[in-house]
C-alpha cells in the first residue's frame, strides 16, 4: 500500500536527518510505483533488453542511496527516481555501444534483431543528448518530459514536483516536445 504524501514527506525528512534506515522503511510502500515506472521506461526499449523493470527499480534504488540528493517530499523523490532510471538506462545503451565497438567479444554475424537494438541504443542515446541540451535552454521543460516519459507522473503530479500550475507544466510539455522533434529530426 502506498503512503500518502504526508508520511512519504515526513520519512523523507528523516533520512534527510541521518536516519539510514528511512529509506529503507519508504521503499516496500514506494516499491509498485517505481515498478510501473520502470515498465514505463523500458516501454521504449528494444524486445529482449537485459534490465527487467525489476533489475532497473533496483539499480534506481542501490544508485538513490549513493545520491547526494535532498529529497523533499513525494513528487520529489519520483522526479529524482525517474532522473536515475533514464541514467541507468543511458549508462547500459552505452555500455553496449562499447561493446559492439570491439570491447572484447567475438565476431558473430550481424542479424536484423542485432541492428534494431543498436537503433534504439543510439536512439536512447541521441535523447538523452538532446535533453541535455534542451535543459541548458529550460530545464523545466526538460524535467517535465523526463517526469512524464521516464517517471509516467501525471500532469497533476509534475506541477506539484516542479512547483507549477498544470497548465504551465502544458505550456512546457508543449515547447518540448516541439524543440525534442526538431533536434531529433536534424539528427537523423
Amino acid at each position: 500500500m502506498e503512503l500518502d504524501a504526508a508520511t512519504v514527506t515526513a520519512i523523507l525528512a528523516r533520512w534527510r536527518g541521518g536516519d539510514k534506515a528511512a529509506l529503507e522503511t519508504l521503499i516496500p510502500h514506494v516499491y509498485d510505483h517505481l515498478h510501473r515506472m520502470a515498465q514505463r521506461s523500458l516501454a521504449g526499449e528494444r524486445q529482449g533488453h537485459t534490465l527487467s523493470p525489476t533489475a532497473l527499480v533496483h539499480e534506481a534504488y542501490l544508485k538513490l542511496l549513493g545520491a547526494d540528493a535532498s529529497l523533499v517530499d513525494r513528487a520529489h523523490f519520483y522526479a529524482v527516481a525517474s532522473r536515475i532510471m533514464r541514467q541507468v538506462l543511458v549508462d547500459h545503451a552505452k555500455a553496449r555501444r562499447a561493446l559492439k565497438r570491439g570491447g572484447g567479444a567475438h565476431a558473430q554475424e550481424l542479424t536484423d534483431e542485432m541492428l534494431v537494438a543498436e537503433r534504439q541504443d543510439q536512439t536512447l542515446l541521441e535523447l538523452d543528448e538532446a535533453l541535455t541540451r534542451l535543459r541548458a535552454i529550460n530545464a523545466r521543460s526538460a524535467d517535465a518530459i523526463e517526469l512524464f516519459y521516464f517517471g509516467g507522473v501525471t500532469y497533476v503530479e509534475m506541477a506539484a514536483a516542479l512547483g507549477v500550475s498544470e497548465t504551465t507544466v502544458e505550456r512546457d510539455m508543449k515547447f518540448a516536445r516541439a524543440w525534442l522533434y526538431r533536434e531529433l529530426k536534424r539528427e537523423i
